[in-house]
């Protein structure tokens, strides 16, 4: 009767462990060239008195390179610099600019 636990303690460990084990060699980094652009609807600001010198960003270092070569901080410096040149500043991709 003791072995019945073991074997439903093992077979719970051995369930839990195994997309661990065996996807090790598949795991990849995900490429950056396959994210979609940043939603930037829901960084556009919703109060009419919003100064753009001080904007309402995370400080996250999570470089996004626009259109004309400029790199912003990240996703939402992009959007609300989209937001207020207009559609000028396009998307480039998720990064530095070189």
């Amino acid at each position: 009767m003791a072995a019945f636990p073991c074997v439903i303690i093992f077979f719970l460990v051995s369930s839990t462990w195994a997309p661990t084990v065996f996807s090790v060699g598949r795991l990849r980094p995900p490429d950056p060239a396959k994210w979609p652009p940043p939603p930037c609807k829901m960084y556009f600001p919703m109060d009419l008195l919003y100064e753009p010198d001080e904007p309402e960003c995370p400080p996250i270092a999570a470089p996004v390179c626009a259109s004309n070569g400029h790199t912003f901080q990240n996703e939402c410096f992009f959007c609300l610099a989209q937001w207020e040149f207009g559609h000028r500043i396009k998307f480039g991709h998720y990064g530095k600019c070189e």
